[in-house]
């Protein structure tokens, strides 16, 4: 269970449900941000190399110096603040769910503060995205299984992170581990992933794969 007081409460809101359940990532799944990110930080005077899998490294002053772990870390809160002026959907999602949501519940779960809660959610709210939304500040894996709630139905998620795909893993074992990411260069640096997570290649595969887990 999630050991997040406010994580729980989210999703001790959103209605029972025994459907199949799909539990989606939020950044480089359903939204674009390493793009809508990277214009951002060059209209603050910063710029960004992608070397590594990270972003930490990767992030450049004006005088051409990485930026501290400190300052990439409140660059990235502060691009929060101002989401809805940079945020887009990711290719391909606005059609991958049509045949999802009549036959499963799909819940959006994303790893940011819970103060942003209401600006992402009237972000999403604005792209026609009309799914329940929870924040964690938490490993995901306890949340995906408190959203399952032991239901006899199977779950998917899709996450562009392996790290958060075997968090699922661990807390819920019988769960389809899908891993799609918007942004391809950054994806072209990632680690190999284990053999437990299906990589999709676009919002078609993704969708395609979620079917195929959840029977639908």
């Amino acid at each position: 269970m999630s050991d997040d007081p406010h994580t729980r409460r989210q999703i001790e809101s959103i209605a029972e449900d025994n459907r199949p359940l799909l539990v989606l990532d939020v950044d480089e799944v359903v939204l674009e941000f390493l793009g809508p990110f990277m214009r951002w930080l060059e209209s603050e005077g910063f710029s960004f190399r992608a070397q590594s899998f990270a972003l930490n490294g990767n992030i450049f002053d004006s005088e051409g110096s990485a930026a501290a772990k400190e300052t990439v870390e409140s660059l990235i809160t502060r691009f929060f603040e101002v989401q809805h002026e940079w945020q887009i959907l990711a290719p391909g999602f606005s059609n991958a769910l049509d045949s999802l949501s009549q036959k499963a519940q799909i819940v959006l779960l994303t790893a940011m503060p819970h103060r942003h809660f209401a600006a992402r959610e009237a972000l999403l709210t604005s792209l026609s995205v009309p799914y329940p939304l929870v924040t964690t500040e938490k490993a995901k894996g306890p949340a995906v299984s408190l959203l399952h709630g032991g239901r006899d139905a199977p779950v998917a998620f899709i996450d562009d992170m392996a790290y958060n795909l075997l968090s699922v893993a661990k807390a819920l074992p019988s769960a389809t581990l899908i891993h799609l990411m918007a942004h391809r260069p950054m994806r072209d640096l990632m680690p190999p992933l284990p053999d437990s997570i299906i990589a999709a290649e676009d919002w078609p595969m993704a969708a395609r794969k979620a079917r195929e887990a959840l029977g639908i």
